[in-house]
């Protein structure tokens, strides 16, 4: 017989854990199931960790640039590119340790895994390689798998050198150039980051601007911005293949 939970939840995001956790808090016995940290993207690849890359930047752009302003001067100003991604990392780590530790103290069961509706009442969970551990029963299944990046057929990711947003917050070694397509809140973060370091970065707009869904004369200023640090912009083009 597989086991049996009264709410059973897909993904472990902000939605997902937060409505595991208030669920308990009412009674309910309760399941999480998620394939990595909880947390989702903001948490793991997303908003957390990204702050955490545009503080070193900002600290060794202010450094490198405005000291004399401040009275500091350094000799030698030099960065360590893995020790600062191993930061971003370790912030990320230590937030979603925490959401695994709020789960626990609501005795809420956590599965790692994918889930799999086989019925509308049945989950079948998957291991990485695909094979099938075990299967649970729920009364109510919420679904809360979150978004991930978005893929273009004739620009095929294979996360070497076509990569997604997230091998761009886990890389190696820092790129010498860098071609970032769309000029969102997420592509514009990681051009800032890696041009203050020392990448050579062009962005690339469909719209007319970057920042498309933000304020004008704020996507303005901030191109500006970018063009003195010396980051190609193109706006109004499409990159038809890679």
């Amino acid at each position: 017989m597989p086991n049996k939970y009264q709410i059973a939840i897909l993904g472990g995001g902000p939605g997902g854990y937060v409505a595991a956790i208030r669920a308990a808090q009412l009674g309910f016995k309760t399941v999480v199931i998620d394939k990595d940290n909880l947390g989702g993207i903001c948490l793991n690849w997303g908003c957390i960790p990204t702050k955490s890359l545009l503080k070193n930047a900002e600290i060794y752009d202010n450094l490198k640039n405005h000291g004399k302003e401040f009275g500091i001067y350094t000799k030698d100003l030099s960065f360590n590119f893995t020790e600062i991604i191993q930061r971003s990392r370790g912030i990320s780590d230590k937030i979603t340790k925490n959401v695994e530790m709020l789960i626990k103290k609501n005795k809420i069961d956590r599965i790692r895994g994918f889930g799999k509706l086989i019925s509308q009442n049945e989950i079948e969970i998957l291991d990485k390689d695909g094979k099938k551990t075990e299967t649970i029963s729920a009364d109510n299944i919420i679904i809360a798998t979150g978004a991930r990046p978005k893929t273009f057929p004739n620009i095929p990711v294979d996360r070497k050198n076509i990569i997604t947003s997230t091998e761009a917050m886990n890389l190696t070694e820092q790129p010498k150039e860098l071609i970032v397509i769309g000029a969102g809140a997420i592509g514009i973060e990681f051009a800032y980051f890696y041009s203050v370091l020392g990448t050579k970065v062009t962005v690339i707009e469909m719209l007319d601007h970057i920042l498309p869904v933000e304020d004008a004369e704020v996507s303005q200023t901030l191109e500006k911005n970018f063009k003195k640090r010396g980051i190609d912009i193109y706006t109004k083009t499409m990159v038809e293949k890679a």
